[in-house]
């Protein structure tokens, strides 16, 4: 759960870890995904180097308005840094994508890359961008008193998933 604009917003989401052997189960979590973390390591170019195969793979999969979002992972290691910054914000400004530096390691960013990926996905449904209706879109919009355990109330559930390069 997460609050955007004092709304609970609930993700649901699935993390691939970005292993080649399970390219073909990944490619079943893009469908009814309406926002993707895309991940690389800045400390390893190879990680980097694959995005592009990876981001072809969510958007032929994927609902075209899929929000995907491209993450740095390991900025708490910058002293091994090999892509910089720069790099990655290109990649992401030529491809649409939303763009932060974070750590696994230490949370930096962690929270705030799906806060970021969360509220771009209310927008979206906000400016009609999905249909709430379709439950293709990957959305569900909830109502009323609290729905299940976590105590969500009103708010929309979008299912996110991960993906990591």
């Amino acid at each position: 759960m997460v609050t955007i604009d004092g709304r609970p917003v609930k993700l649901q989401i699935w993390d691939t870890a970005g292993q080649e052997s399970f390219r073909s189960i990944t490619r079943s979590y893009y469908r009814g995904a309406a926002g993707a973390l895309l991940v690389y390591d800045i400390t390893r170019r190879e990680t980097f180097n694959h995005l592009a195969s990876w981001l072809e793979d969510a958007r032929q999969h994927a609902n075209p308005n899929m929000t995907i979002m491209l993450i740095g992972n390991k900025c708490d290691l910058s002293h091994r840094r090999a892509v910089s910054k720069e790099e990655g914000e290109q990649f992401a400004k030529e491809n649409g994508l939303l763009f932060l530096e974070a750590s696994a390691r230490t949370a930096q960013n962690v929270e705030e890359a799906f806060v970021k990926t969360a509220a771009k996905i209310l927008q979206n449904i906000q400016e009609g961008v999905f249909d709430a209706s379709n439950e293709s879109s990957g959305i569900k919009i909830g109502y009323g008193r609290a729905q299940g355990p976590s105590g969500a109330r009103d708010g929309a559930v979008a299912q996110s998933g991960g993906c990591c390069g």
